[in-house]
């Protein structure tokens, strides 16, 4: 891979969606990786009790060098219309109260997309990054590979850890080329030459694929292999504080089942 940090492993980071256990637990966990650097691909708020804490959070890695792009939940605390179903909504509200200008003011400002030679980062759909669209399947991945001449696209947004590639050969990413897999966790994956790659990398703070435990991915850019990584956290914790913060209890209860 042609990168402009060879040599370096970078930690990727989505939907972490205020559940300040689950990403102390895959920051300690990143650093026992030596991972050099994080990238951080949207929606740090709604949903858990800690936003303040998260924002936070990623405003200082941001001041030491990672990079944060802004997803849905991140836009829609500037934004007024309902678009949210009702616990998101109650949650959304609650959101923005805890939030203060300065922390409104580093959500509203970071891009949508960040681009290096080799990959892009996106927090949804790289054919259209504000439309907020989902990579569900092989059609959407193509859709995604077709926006960018990029070798790797990495996204969040899905909540599901997820790998796709299709053949580097111009017209080549076509749904009925596109190779889809679910990564097996702590297993390195070659991103092979001749192939461009999308990978999903899983939600820190609100898995939706069964499993309960924090979702994150790693990019060994020197030996162009990506891992997931599944990371167990203090969920009786982060679902006491959403209870006790009286937000709507199923936010508490999909943390234990991972859905």
């Amino acid at each position: 891979m042609n990168v402009r940090r060879p040599g370096m492993r970078i930690a990727f980071m989505a939907d972490i969606h205020a559940n300040r256990e689950a990403l102390e637990a895959c920051l300690a966990h990143a650093q026992d990786q030596h991972a050099d650097c994080l990238f951080f691909l949207g929606d740090y708020v709604n949903y858990g009790a800690d936003p303040e804490w998260v924002v936070q959070a990623l405003m200082e890695h941001v001041e030491k060098g990672g990079i944060a792009l802004r997803g849905n939940h991140d836009a829609a605390i500037g934004e007024w219309g309902g678009s949210m179903d009702p616990p998101a909504e109650v949650a959304l509200e609650w959101t923005r109260n805890q939030l203060g200008t300065a922390h409104r003011a580093f959500l509203a400002g970071l891009p949508l997309t960040h681009v290096e030679d080799g990959f892009l980062c996106v927090h949804a759909d790289a054919a259209a990054p504000s439309d907020w669209s989902y990579v569900t399947d092989a059609e959407d991945a193509a859709r995604s590979l077709r926006a960018t001449t990029e070798r790797l696209t990495l996204c969040g947004h899905v909540h599901k850890p997820a790998l796709y590639n299709v053949p580097d050969a111009p017209g080549a990413a076509r749904a009925s080329k596109t190779t889809a897999f679910r990564p097996a966790a702590g297993i390195p994956v070659p991103l092979l030459p001749r192939r461009r790659w999308l990978a999903i990398v899983g939600s820190v703070g609100q898995p939706r694929d069964g499993n309960p435990s924090a979702a994150y991915a790693l990019l060994d850019t020197a030996r162009a292999e990506i891992t997931t990584f599944r990371v167990a956290y203090d969920i009786d914790a982060a679902a006491e504080k959403i209870r006790a913060a009286g937000l709507p209890a199923m936010l508490a209860e999909r943390l234990r089942w991972g859905l």
